[in-house]
């Protein structure tokens, strides 16, 4: 195990030096709305992500901070960690950083870009949620959506 192993998957929570909120605090007062850490499911804090990039911390940090992956603050700790789905075996998706300048083009901030990305959507050309359909190739039709959005 990493430094700072944190495994979510929704809707129970495994943390391994990094617990996370068994009862995180919702993102809506719609008690409908799932909760941002639920959403995403599987979460990487930036050890983890450098440990599986091969990189040091300071380099995952820079990819924040050049938003090349988004990050959220989570659990009760309030620990900084990305969307596992955010990266791949070389790094950071490369179809990403465009797509999340689309979405906070049309005024969404990071937690919303998150949000949007993981929530389902049975009218995309792949089940699940945009994410998933980005990572299955349908980038162009993703970014369509999202600049829809902004109109």
């Amino acid at each position: 195990m990493g430094r700072g192993r944190l495994v979510h998957d929704a809707p129970a929570a495994v943390a391994h030096s990094c617990p996370v909120s068994e009862n995180p605090q919702p993102q809506s007062a719609d008690p409908a709305t799932p909760d941002l850490e639920s959403l995403v499911g599987h979460w990487l804090t930036v050890p983890d992500a450098a440990e599986q990039l091969g990189v040091p911390l300071s380099r995952v940090r820079q990819l924040i901070a050049d938003r090349e992956v988004l990050a959220a603050r989570i659990g009760d700790r309030r620990v900084t960690a990305i969307p596992a789905k955010f990266l791949d075996e070389a790094g950071p998706r490369p179809e990403l950083p465009g797509t999340f300048t689309v979405l906070a083009d049309g005024g969404m901030d990071d937690e919303a870009i998150i949000a949007w990305l993981f929530t389902p959507d049975a009218t995309l050309p792949v089940e699940g949620a945009p994410i998933d359909a980005i990572r299955a190739g349908h980038k162009t039709e993703i970014r369509r959506r999202a600049q829809e959005l902004a109109f």
